[in-house]
């Protein structure tokens, strides 16, 4: 048999909404697919407070699920030998030529520098070792993350009426040293904004033309994108008061996301609903094919995608403290089991409250969107996590 067990598709229905009947969400909507059984659940409303619920058409804001849709489009420009792998960025970005790098990468960003051994090319961006970004390792704050948030590059979460256009963005960039050498270590995040800017360069088409001619419609992804007029399907995202740990707005229906940004974030800023990320991550988990047998992407990309290229490990920096996850191209990628997920699981999570991972050897597909952002990186919230152990309890074979 397979699919998934009734019963436990039940139990994990009650989990999640038993999460929202505690207050830990607000709202959720999730989805588990394996073969041709897609099971959906909500609960909850779209705003705390307010009546209207959460469905399973309802909008979110999905962060940092951004990034695999931004590694799908660059790979498409690879394949269509627009961009090369080991090609330096300096002629589409020549303010990311001629990099200094700091002696002490945890230090001020004024600090003692020296030449770039190399330039930065574009496997270094899709990879995070580009030698700009969070490090997941280091104390905070972190003097790199201040100098961003000072020029308004959109350091912290996710502010899409913030940033500058791309071409002010880039610029402000290209002011900054790096903290590591090019291909020396993985930093988050800032590699899928730099990449961002390159497609649309590379393209010769807006971030957000691009994406919706060559990602979202061909994969019927309708309601994705950097802004939404759907104002009564998106709800609010809420945040924690760090004192006393009550609900509070980060962003009403009418906020950020209203509005077409000025910088279309290819690392965090897209909305989006259940049913179209399943279609971006079915495609990936079909080997690149669309519903109609035409091709996404070969099945070569996706591999290339969906494989660890840091060498995850003790000692190495990467997503997981405990070194069992590495990065391929804006995705993690399982490479040591340390849980339910087997080795090979790719996907990636929002920090405004949502998940997704793909898993080839059980077939399985799962998506969980919330209206509640994380309060830490590590672990996700318990809403996150209980849907990930009820959608594995619930497989049937």
């Amino acid at each position: 048999m397979t699919g998934f067990d009734p019963g436990r598709v039940a139990r994990l229905r009650e989990v999640m909404a038993g999460q929202v009947e505690r207050g830990a969400v607000g709202g959720v909507a999730w989805l588990a697919a394996r073969d041709d059984d897609v099971e959906v659940g909500v609960a909850g409303t779209l705003t705390r407070g307010e009546p209207a619920p959460v469905q399973r058409d309802s909008i979110f804001r999905i962060a940092s699920m951004t990034k695999p849709v931004t590694a799908v489009a660059a790979l498409i420009l690879l394949e269509e030998c627009r961009l090369r792998l080991d090609d330096p960025v300096d002629d589409l970005l020549p303010e990311l030529a001629d990099r200094r790098v700091l002696v002490d990468g945890r230090g001020p960003v004024d600090g003692d520098t020296v030449p770039a051994d190399r330039p930065i090319t574009v496997h270094d961006l899709l990879t995070f070792r580009l030698g700009l970004g969070m490090d997941f390792e280091a104390p905070w704050p972190q003097p790199l993350i201040e100098a961003l948030d000072r020029l308004g590059l959109g350091a912290g979460p996710p502010q899409p009426q913030v940033p500058p256009d791309p071409e002010e963005w880039i610029r402000l960039l290209g002011t900054v040293p790096l903290l590591y050498q090019p291909g020396a270590r993985w930093l988050y995040h800032v590699g899928s904004d730099v990449l961002g800017v390159l497609i649309a360069r590379a393209s010769g088409r807006p971030l957000e033309v691009f994406l919706r001619e060559r990602v979202f419609e061909p994969l019927g992804m309708v309601d994705t994108g950097f802004s939404t007029e759907h104002v009564d399907r998106l709800g609010t995202c809420h945040a924690r008061n760090p004192e006393t740990g009550e609900p509070i707005v980060y962003d009403p229906p009418n906020g950020q996301w209203v509005k077409p940004p000025a910088f279309p974030s290819g690392g965090g800023g897209l909305v989006s609903t259940l049913d179209d990320y399943h279609a971006f991550a079915r495609m990936l988990l079909a080997g690149g094919r669309l519903p109609d047998g035409s091709r996404l992407l070969s099945r070569p990309s996706v591999e290339l995608m969906t494989t660890d290229h840091i060498g995850a490990g003790p000692g190495v920096a990467g997503p997981l403290p405990d070194g069992s996850q590495g990065w391929g191209f804006g995705v993690g990628v399982q490479v040591r089991r340390n849980g339910l997920p087997t080795v090979g699981s790719y996907g990636w999570a929002g920090g405004l409250g949502s998940s997704w991972s793909n898993d080839p050897a059980e077939r399985l597909v799962g998506i969980v969107l919330t209206t509640d952002m994380f309060t830490g990186p590590f672990p996700p919230p318990a809403a996150i996590r209980d849907f990930w152990t009820g959608a594995y309890s619930a497989i049937q074979d």
